[in-house]
């Protein structure tokens, strides 16, 4: 564990001793990981199928390439790096890289000991305060186990590239990568709330996304209409829209900014992040007992609670057509049961008995 006496208090922001990333993974997330850490075995497949291209090699090209942030370089940074690793109760430090890019981007990669890269063009782009999300962000990754994923995923995009020219070569390796992505878009959710937890400020998480969409001209901006745009993105248009809104998520691995600042806003106005902070979350001491059952029943509730509110025309039309099924389905029941939906019908099918006619066991009228 970080040493207490050389990072923390940090500005009076909470410390989440022996937190479980459970506590801020979302449902479908958190679900799909649990089930997975239960496959004995499942992290050592991963690593070794990831051949010739080791984790080593990876460390090394970056090593090589960028910058090791430290006591002597990226030194806010490296400090960042250890607060998080302090707040969120990461047993180690991760190594932290700056490599040159002018497109703002942060991942956490590696399998036995993840680090950290953010490009040159997010440290240019982000205020420290946002930066300070941005590297919880990612320790939250790192917390979660999502690098080993994330590492897979970089390997098996270079694989499929590797065979783009062979016919048919990369039909199985596309269909795990989409799969990956759809995991880990929201894993991204997940860790955008770990880095809530860091800084402890809604609205600076809220803001560096919205810089990752709009640049630096943070004065231009405004949170408000920001999230009204989207609600505008969840709700406007017809079918067509919503079918180009799936299209357009394809290939990519993050959720769109919008959408991210809505789901950010919805978990910190709600009980779960209030009783985070007040140190109400759960161990990751109990993290091998955790019921895979029970996750995936909480990831369900949330997909039918998102299906239930949501604006979107196409889910709205999925869950209209669900319902005119259970409706259709009940009609049937009644056609082939004798019920009928006459007026004052009884749930026996039957008709109640007249008011003056006392019931009797003949269902005749008494003489």
């Amino acid at each position: 564990m970080p040493d207490d006496k050389t990072i923390g208090p940090f500005e009076g922001r909470r410390r989440f001793p022996g937190i479980s990333s459970r506590a801020y993974e979302h449902p479908s997330d958190r679900a799909a990981l649990v089930a997975m850490r239960r496959l004995s075995g499942f992290d050592l497949v991963l690593k070794q199928m990831s051949g010739l291209v080791s984790e080593r090699a990876i460390r090394l090209a970056f090593l090589a390439g960028s910058v090791r942030a430290g006591e002597q370089q990226f030194h806010r940074l490296h400090e960042m790096a250890r607060e998080s690793a302090y707040i969120l109760d990461l047993p180690t430090v991760p190594e932290l890289f700056v490599t040159q890019d002018p497109q703002p981007n942060a991942m956490a990669i590696g399998m036995d000991k993840p680090f950290i890269v953010v490009t040159s063009g997010l440290v240019e782009l982000l205020d420290d305060d946002e930066m300070r999300t941005v590297i919880g962000h990612e320790v939250g990754h790192i917390l979660s186990g999502h690098a080993v994923y994330r590492t897979m995923l970089l390997i098996l995009t270079r694989f499929a590239a590797a065979l783009s020219g062979i016919p048919l070569g990369t039909i199985g390796v596309h269909a795990i990568i989409t799969a990956l992505q759809e995991w880990f878009r929201k894993s991204e959710l997940s860790c955008d709330r770990a880095g809530l937890l860091v800084g402890q400020d809604p609205e600076v998480s809220m803001r560096a996304l919205m810089k990752v969409a709009g640049g630096s001209q943070l004065h231009e901006m405004s949170t408000d209409a920001f999230l009204e745009q989207a609600a505008e993105y969840e709700g406007a248009g017809d079918l067509r829209d919503s079918v180009l809104k799936l299209m357009n998520l394809l290939g990519r691995s993050h959720p769109f900014p919008v959408v991210r600042v809505a789901e950010l806003r919805k978990w910190a106005d709600g009980d779960d992040y209030r009783r985070i902070l007040a140190g109400e979350y759960p161990r990751r001491e109990y993290d091998p007992n955790a019921s895979v059952r029970e996750e995936v029943k909480a990831s369900a509730n949330a997909y039918r609670e998102s299906v239930r509110t949501t604006t979107d025309p196409l889910f709205g039309l999925l869950r209209d057509l669900a319902d005119g099924a259970v409706d259709a389905g009940g009609k049937l029941r009644d056609r082939f049961t004798g019920r009928r939906d006459e007026p004052g019908a009884t749930p026996d099918g039957g008709t109640p008995p007249d008011d003056h006619t006392p019931p009797s066991s003949g269902g005749k009228k008494a003489e």
